[in-house]
């Protein structure tokens, strides 16, 4: 028997897989779900979702995939993985992924295979009267090459909408990327940032994906003080929220017990570092020790931002002449590119909310 139907489920509530019945509609995640939704409805051409690992990109992507098929009017096709190593490789796997026949046994060109993927757009709006919907999951990892394409694909139009509708869900590493093409990031209809849950939305969620297993008991599953050392634990990423309630449920099941409270919580993080630690020792060289209370997820992404930072900004000033620096600046490059570019992101997010 599962473990799941000994606590009266009826199916396995914390699973990691990006099952859309199990997408728990934050405010964040409701408001780009809705404006997705409104975008491709308006034929705009192209959105971007961005968001650190875990703060469920992919299951909202299936949400979408979701709720476009309840509609009529669209056809989807989802890209999991954009890595080509060229352009016509990309255009091949374009092909083969939107399902167009090709009538010719003899190896089409690059410019041939443009043509059969413009013709094949045309005729699914003027004819078919269908929006294609094109979703690309991991978009962190298309080259400058494949963005570059895509740019091209949104010159396909119509006099009142875009031919294909993108939607390019990545790591915020896309973003420097995006700002290095001024033509196709002045083409974004809308952008959006995920951002982790706050206590009271980890809260939310855990009770949702219950439900959803069928949970019809009104006691408590897990404590409020148990709560709260999970959101401290997984900083509110939903994977991290998801991954600590499906390890203590299986914890108390063969215990017998029915409440996962808090020391159940630090049992099993204790666990799972000392697991690491010796999979460490074994296997990896030894990394400098970080306080246990120290948030891992922010400290990575921190220095993922410094090297994306120091990119941009080699990027961008490499073409211009030197400029003299002052040797004990205030403000480093990076900080300044990245508070401007944080700064710029909340403001288009806060002018789309109103």
């Amino acid at each position: 028997m599962s473990y799941y139907k000994v606590l009266g489920l009826e199916t396995e509530p914390f699973s990691t897989s990006p099952d859309p019945a199990f997408f728990y509609e934050s405010g964040g995640h409701k408001q780009a779900l809705t404006n997705l939704l409104i975008q491709l409805r308006l034929r705009r051409g192209i959105s971007v979702i961005l968001g650190d690992i875990g703060t469920g990109k992919t299951t909202l992507s299936r949400k979408l995939i979701q709720e476009v098929a309840e509609r009529e009017g669209f056809i989807f096709h989802i890209i999991l993985d954009p890595v080509y190593p060229d352009k016509r490789a990309f255009l091949e796997a374009l092909v083969q992924t939107l399902d167009i026949k090709i009538s010719s046994k003899t190896t089409l060109s690059e410019h041939q295979l443009e043509d059969a993927i413009k013709d094949f757009l045309i005729q699914q709006w003027t004819k078919e009267n269908k929006t294609v919907v094109l979703i690309i999951d991991e978009a962190q990892k298309l080259s400058a090459t494949s963005l570059e394409n895509l740019r091209i694909l949104l010159n396909f139009e119509t006099n009142t909408g875009k031919l294909l509708q993108l939607v390019l869900l990545g790591q915020l590493e896309l973003y420097p990327k995006l700002v290095d093409m001024p033509n196709l990031i002045d083409r974004i209809s809308f952008k959006h940032i995920l951002s982790p849950l706050n206590l009271d939305e980890t809260r939310q969620m855990m009770e949702y994906r219950l439900r959803q297993a069928g949970c019809q008991t009104s006691n408590q599953v897990f404590t409020a003080d148990t709560v709260k050392v999970i959101y401290r634990y997984s900083q509110g990423y939903p994977r991290q929220i998801t991954l600590l309630c499906h390890n203590a449920l299986t914890y108390i099941v063969p215990r017998n017990q029915k409440v996962v409270h808090k020391g159940i919580i630090k049992k099993i993080r204790k666990e799972t570092q000392a697991e690491w630690s010796l999979a460490g020792k074994t296997t990896r060289p030894e990394k400098p020790k970080i306080k246990s209370g120290q948030p891992w997820g922010y400290l990575i992404f921190s220095l993922c931002l410094v090297v994306l930072g120091g990119i941009m900004v080699f990027n961008h000033f490499r073409l211009k002449e030197p400029v003299p620096v002052s040797p004990t600046p205030k403000e480093s490059p990076i900080e300044s590119f990245y508070k401007a570019t944080v700064e710029q992101l909340k403001e288009e997010q806060n002018r789309t909310a109103q």
